[in-house]
């Protein structure tokens, strides 16, 4: 179920380090369009470009709700599935705390087995469209799930209050 530009149009694009991102999206029904872009650096690396996207009728950021929305991730080196999983585990503990790590383990364990390895260029797309958390790499949906909870915490690792990097939250939400 891939995700479509809503026009094919090349002016409705925004471009980050060779990565193209639409600037509006939609998915079974649901508009999106873009809040912020950015490119997510650990260490020396560029590890990849994202864009955050929202229910179009949304036009402040809230990453962290039940409001409708997308992060796609496009990476420019190869990573393991497994290291993936596990950055995941670790990312949602720390943000979490232990008891609402634990609540949240088992739905968190059947989306990490979802990941597949990833090669530049690939891109991974996280959404919650109001009722339903999936997975997608290179628009194949990968994961598919119901918990809101589950959908907050993941976009938390990002776009929390803590996220992984803040330069790259804020750009991102559109505050740069």
């Amino acid at each position: 179920m891939a995700c479509l530009p809503r026009q094919a149009d090349a002016t409705e694009t925004v471009e980050i380090k060779g990565v193209t991102f639409a600037t509006e999206l939609e998915e079974t029904g649901q508009a999106y369009r873009l809040i912020g872009h950015g490119l997510f650096r650990y260490m020396i690396w560029t590890a990849y470009a994202g864009a955050y996207y929202q229910a179009d009728d949304r036009p402040e950021p809230a990453p962290l709700s039940a409001v409708p929305r997308r992060l796609e991730l496009e990476y420019f080196h190869a990573i393991e599935a497994d290291d993936f999983a596990a950055a995941t585990r670790d990312s949602v503990r720390e943000r979490l705390g232990e008891p609402t790590y634990r609540d949240l383990l088992p739905g968190l364990n059947a989306f990490n087995r979802a990941y597949r390895r990833v090669e530049p260029g690939d891109r991974y797309a996280l959404t919650w469209d109001g009722e339903a958390l999936s997975l997608a790499l290179n628009g194949e949906r990968l994961y598919r799930g119901d918990d809101p909870a589950l959908a907050s915490a993941l976009f938390g690792i990002w776009l929390g209050d803590s996220p992984l990097r803040d330069d790259f939250r804020d750009a991102l939400l559109g505050r740069r």
